[in-house]
């Protein structure tokens, strides 16, 4: 009883410590998951907690579970039209790009360590693929946001690798203990993996569809919601290792699936999916960082070490450049890609099959493993917002929706209610009701003031402390946001473009005025539509294309359609993917300049 107790205690003590950690290390940029490492670290054998435990069977079971709990909160937060954007170039990052990244890698750790290829192909095959916690954190962590395009290639090959660095890892596994049938191998390395993919992205769609379908038919208690969510991506992982499937790729598709409905109870499943990935982020990585000795890392810190950097200056980019060469990613953004391959506890999870198999080496394969992602974290994940500045693929941050409140409706409704209370800092303070403009099929519902409904005939002006009430549909969000919610002047401004103009001027006024050749039968449409079809429909924050001597920018999004766009009066032409209208001499460019849009 007391032994149960003292490990309640050490458990919650140590978690607690990892998130007090982590606050105070937002403060100089340090990644969290390299604080959640370094917890588990302090607490083991080397560390002032002299914990000695290497129970990898265990730590195995419950990584799995708060690695699928991970990927299925990361599969809830993209939308479908992340993944129609970037399917492409993620599907070949998370096949081919892990296949050259493993040799690649694996090539430098044969030429540094004395170990048969055998055990550097594993070595290679087991930091290949990127880490979908590292990816979904670090890309998002102190208000860093990066160009829909990039961040959604990015992350969708982080949620879909898994399955080809598990088969291979795998493969390598039963070469290196000498159980692999070389008869047919190459067959049922092929069968294998499509197998895997099959099986795992079919049963994903289909459990989401369950999942979903069972959200909003069953009437269960509110807290229930969640419980159900997670049961049931958790029953989808199993299921779909029983079948042969990919679990991870499984959970991941789910969630895309579930994330993209409308569900009863939504506000209650995000936010307890948010707070239970984060739980499962930090038990992970504090567990991996036990199972660590640091003074048994040091033989190896060298040879590591320069293994991870031919991983991170010659493989990642090599891999990159191979699968992206047709893609529509300029070049900064193809460089920023091949940056970001963050490894974090994935890599370390798969270093433990080895250990677990009997691999010979499997102890140095682990230690190897671990210094990679070490330096991963410290050189790519440190850095990650100063290279986002120096190749330009930061966006403006969306205002965080503190101070809003979303109330659930029926999930057969395509409206959400949400209400604001205004503050003196709000832009819709002071200002009176008919200047009040709201998007589209947003409507006012009601005004609270001092706990009494303003009628609508006595409403003259918005003042600070009322209470809004709107109906809105979810695409229409960030627009209110922007209008009820205060600003915050601390945030780093990111400027996108030299002024800003409305997606729904006529696209014929802007070429007269700066002399942009288009042909007549575009020039009825908005500039936000031509935009939007010059870029395949598929356009997103940040994107740009040159107009003639000028570059237009998408710098605001309402749902798929562009609502602002920006003109860089000296665009970068290494920026742009295509030159879309033929280039005139412009005389007026500089001489003419339309007012900023409010």
């Amino acid at each position: 009883m007391d032994a149960a107790n003292h490990f309640i205690l050490l458990g919650g003590g140590l978690m607690l410590a990892a998130i007090l950690t982590g606050a105070l290390s937002t403060r100089i940029g340090a990644p969290l998951l390299l604080v959640f490492l370094g917890a588990g670290m302090l607490v083991g054998e080397d560390g002032p907690g002299g914990i000695q435990y290497a129970d990898y069977g265990t730590v195995y079971t419950l990584a799995s579970l708060a690695v699928a709990v991970i990927l299925f909160d990361g599969g809830l937060r993209t939308s479908f039209r992340t993944v129609r954007r970037s399917w492409g170039p993620a599907a070949w990052l998370a096949t081919v790009g892990v296949v050259i990244t493993a040799g690649i890698t694996a090539a430098a750790a044969w030429s540094v360590f004395s170990v048969p290829p055998v055990i550097a192909l594993l070595i290679g095959t087991v930091v290949a693929s990127t880490d979908a916690a590292a990816v979904f954190l670090l890309l998002h962590q102190r208000g860093l946001e990066i160009r829909e395009r990039v961040s959604a290639t990015l992350e969708l090959e982080s949620g879909a690798n898994d399955p080809m660095a598990i088969l291979l890892t795998m493969l390598l596994v039963s070469a290196a203990t000498g159980t692999l049938q070389a008869e047919g191998m190459g067959i049922s390395v092929v069968l294998s993996l499509a197998k895997a993919f099959a099986v795992g992205g079919l049963l994903g769609l289909a459990g989401g569809q369950a999942i979903s379908w069972a959200v909003n038919r069953l009437m269960l208690a509110p807290g229930l919601y969640p419980v159900l969510v997670i049961a049931g991506a958790l029953t989808l992982f199993g299921l779909s290792h029983t079948l042969g499937g990919s679990g991870f790729l499984t959970v991941y598709v789910a969630g895309i699936v579930v994330g993209n409905q409308r569900l009863r109870a939504q506000v209650v499943i995000r936010r307890f999916h948010d707070g239970i990935a984060w739980i499962s982020q930090i038990l992970l990585l504090v567990m991996l960082g036990l199972l660590v000795t640091p003074h048994k890392l040091l033989p190896d810190l060298i040879p590591a070490g320069l293994t991870a950097l031919a991983m991170v200056f010659i493989a990642r980019p090599i891999a990159v450049a191979l699968c992206l060469w047709r893609s529509r990613l300029t070049i900064r953004e193809r460089l920023f890609v091949a940056w970001v391959g963050l490894r974090g506890g994935m890599p370390i999870y798969m270093a433990i099959i080895p250990v677990l198999s009997g691999v010979p080496e499997a102890g140095l394969i682990f230690n190897v493993t671990f210094i990679v992602v070490l330096v991963s974290l410290v050189l790519q994940g440190w850095s990650i917002s100063a290279v986002a500045r120096l190749l330009r693929v930061e966006i403006p941050p969306a205002p965080e929706p503190q101070g809003r409140l979303d109330i659930d409706i029926p999930s057969n409704m395509d409206q959400d209610i949400v209400g604001y209370t205004i503050t003196p800092a709000s832009p819709a303070a002071g200002m009176a009701r008919e200047d009040l403009r709201l998007p589209g099929r947003s409507r006012l519902l009601s005004v609270l003031r001092g706990n009494v409904v303003v009628p609508e005939q006595g409403l003259d002006s918005f003042q600070p402390g009322d209470f809004v009430l709107l109906l809105t549909p979810p695409e229409q969000g960030l627009t209110l946001d922007r209008l009820f919610l205060p600003k915050d002047k601390k945030t780093r401004r990111v400027a996108l473009a030299d002024f800003v103009i409305p997606g729904a001027a006529p696209l014929g006024s802007v070429c007269d005025a700066y002399e942009i050749s288009v042909p007549d039968d575009q020039r009825q449409k908005t500039i936000g539509q031509f935009v939007a079809d010059t870029l395949g429909g598929t356009a997103g924050i940040g994107d740009c294309l040159l107009a003639g001597a000028v570059e237009l920018v998408v710098v605001q999004m309402e749902g798929d359609r562009i609502a602002s766009v920006g003109i860089r009066l000296e665009p970068d032409r290494g920026a742009a993917w295509e030159t879309v209208v033929p280039h005139r001499l412009l005389t007026r460019i500089r001489r003419w300049r339309p007012r900023r849009a409010a």
